[in-house]
This record gives structure tokens, C-alpha cells and sequence, in this order.
């Protein structure tokens, strides 16, 4: 399995640059009909027109970002894609998700659309290709100037398998609070999807997907107190969530002495939760 596992590698490594982005951009195609990549033209996708997504995790009271690493660079991304020419961008967008995921059933929200002129800058992908041993072309498709829509995912850690696209080494989490330097606006990305989050904490429950099925109040607090950067007042706090008519009370968690276990607690399914407040 290691000499299988050592042979792949050097096989993907020696295919030209436009093989290696057609095998990428074409997995999980089965409609023949559907346009493929022939070439670095990008043809069948949409051009000028990119995704990016900021995949949040909650892990040992950290929010997590799942990060891209190239190696030979010394640059890391935020997960990316295309959207193919007859796909719709929701399809897009949920199909990278489960690429470097694994998962289906996530919470996902478009939440800006980045256009600057200063974001076309073609020097961070040229050394990706280039560390991966290709020299494009200058006219070469992924050297344009792309718009990208911002996609935030909030995911369950522990139900996650990372897994770097074929232009990247790896894909692993970090620490929000300890982000290494993102390429190009990434870290701006990063920024506006954390506004958004914050604004819509409640509205958008997201500790459905950031939490276990069952959790206590102050695990809640955390996650709150984490995404929002602030200490909260615990009577305030727990007031609050049960005025939101957001949560259902379990049973005790008997970890301690009776009087002092604390109450469980699960997001109310969005069928019986009142969200109007």
C-alpha cells in the first residue's frame, strides 16, 4: 500500500498542468452532456467567477478555520472552487463543501461578494503552479481576474475530513484567533464572514451545527462568548436563550453531585422553535 501510495504521487506530480485542472474540475461528473476541461482555458465553467469558503468549527473552546497549504510557497488559502457553466451556485457551492469535507448536511450562507481590482493579483497563483512544477502560460485562465461569492459553512468538528484539493498539500484547521498569513483578501474574507456570523447569531442558530446533538447552557455561553470576543453575564445569557423559545431542556448531565449537574440542552427543531423575536 506505501509503494502504491508513493507511485500515485509521482504520477500526479509528472501529469502537465492542464490534465492535473481538468481531473479536478470534472470529478463527480456523470451527465455526459455536461462541458468538460479540455485545456487551461477553463472551458466549461464560468468565467472570471470564483467561490470561497470559510468553514468554521468549535473544538476545545476554539473557533477553527479550515485552511489550505501549498507547499513550496509558503502560502495558505481558504477553500475555493469553480462553478461549472450549467450548474447552479448553490449546487457549486455545496459540491466543494463536500469535497473538502466529506459532508452533505451543512449550514452554509452567501454572505459577500469580493470585486476589488486590487484582489487581481495573478503572483500567489503562479507560485502555486509554479512550486507544483508548471510554468503557465501569462494568458493562462487562473491568472485572470476573478470576483469570487463568500460562502461561510459552520460544521460539526468532529464529523469533518479534511481534504486539500489537487493544488493543494494539505488542509487543516487552525486557530481563528491564530490564522497564519492568508493569501491575497482572504483574511478580509475571513473578517466578513465573522461580522455576518455575529450579527446573526441567534437568527441563523448556529450552534446546531457547531455544537453536538446535547449541550449544556454554558457550553453555549462558550460558543457565544467565542464568536462574539466578549464575556457575557451568565443570568443575563441563559434568560436570554430561554426567551428565544430556541431551546428544549433534557435531562441532567450526572457528572458530579445531583444538585450540581447541570441541565442539557438541544436546539428545538425549526418546525416547533419560535423565532420571531
Amino acid at each position: 500500500m506505501l509503494l502504491l501510495s508513493q507511485s500515485a504521487t509521482i504520477i500526479i506530480a509528472a501529469v502537465d498542468f492542464a490534465k492535473l485542472v481538468s481531473k479536478y474540475m470534472v470529478s463527480n461528473v456523470t451527465d455526459s452532456h455536461h462541458p468538460s476541461v479540455n485545456d487551461a482555458s477553463g472551458a466549461g465553467f464560468i468565467p472570471h467567477l470564483a467561490l470561497d469558503f470559510v468553514i468554521i468549527g468549535f473544538h476545545e473552546q476554539e473557533l477553527k478555520i479550515l485552511v489550505l497549504e501549498y507547499e513550496n510557497t509558503g502560502l495558505f488559502a481558504l477553500p475555493g472552487g469553480f462553478i461549472r457553466m450549467h450548474e447552479d451556485l448553490e449546487d457549486a457551492a455545496r459540491r466543494v463543501l463536500r469535497e473538502r469535507t466529506g459532508l452533505t448536511d451543512l449550514y452554509l450562507q452567501q454572505f459577500h461578494t469580493f470585486g476589488s481590482v486590487q484582489r487581481a493579483d495573478p503572483e500567489p497563483m503562479r507560485a502555486i503552479m509554479q512550486g507544483k512544477g508548471f510554468s503557465p502560460q501569462a494568458h493562462h485562465w487562473l491568472l485572470q481576474r476573478f470576483v469570487t461569492v463568500g460562502y461561510y459553512a459552520l460544521v460539526d468538528f468532529t464529523k469533518v475530513s479534511p481534504q486539500p484539493d489537487l493544488m493543494a498539500d494539505r488542509c487543516d484547521w487552525h486557530d481563528y484567533g491564530r490564522l497564519p498569513i492568508l493569501m491575497q483578501d482572504h483574511f478580509e474574507i475571513v473578517q466578513f464572514a465573522m461580522q455576518h456570523l455575529r450579527a446573526n447569531l441567534d437568527q441563523e442558530l448556529v450552534g446546531f451545527s457547531l455544537l453536538g446533538e446535547a449541550f449544556t447552557m454554558q457550553t453555549l455561553q462558550n460558543l457565544y462568548e467565542t464568536i462574539l470576543g466578549e464575556k457575557l453575564n451568565r443570568s443575563s445569557f441563559q434568560r436570554r436563550m430561554l426567551q428565544l423559545d430556541l431551546l428544549e431542556r433534557l435531562e441532567k448531565r450526572y457528572t458530579g453531585k445531583a444538585h450540581k449537574a447541570p441541565y442539557l440542552y438541544r436546539f428545538k427543531k425549526l418546525g416547533t422553535a419560535h423565532t420571531s423575536l
